[in-house]
């Protein structure tokens, strides 16, 4: 088994940018229901939150990489981020089976400017 890490940062400007200009179109595409939920849920700081899920895709993605014949074979909604009654927030995969996966954990930080997510990632491959 090997521990795979993937870290993405990134500015929350941007996301609000795509956000206010693509609209639903870009959200549909890159959140679930359930993130778009949550993340509408924190109202004036809405896009700390997307962007949080935004950098937690992205590390997910580079931390499970190896674990993929395909890098293409995982989409943005593939993996969610939903948190646990104490706010933690957890990977849940839909509609993918990440082949030797045994573990995943995830961190998620945010301030006014920037929003950074690390994900360490077991695999028996």
């Amino acid at each position: 088994m090997k521990t795979y890490c993937g870290t993405d940062i990134i500015e929350i400007e941007r996301i609000k940018e795509s956000i206010e200009n693509i609209g639903q179109p870009f959200i549909n595409r890159i959140y679930t229901p359930n993130e778009i939920r949550y993340c509408e849920s924190k109202n004036n700081v809405k896009y700390q939150h997307y962007a949080a899920r935004f950098a937690a895709k992205e590390a997910i993605f580079k931390a499970i990489s190896k674990a993929l014949e395909n890098k293409f074979s995982i989409g943005w909604k593939n993996a969610e981020i939903i948190n646990d009654e104490n706010g933690r927030p957890n990977v849940n995969f839909i509609g993918i089976n990440i082949e030797g996966l045994k573990g995943i954990d995830i961190s998620i930080s945010h301030c006014k400017t920037y929003a950074i997510a690390t994900v360490v990632a077991e695999i028996d491959k």
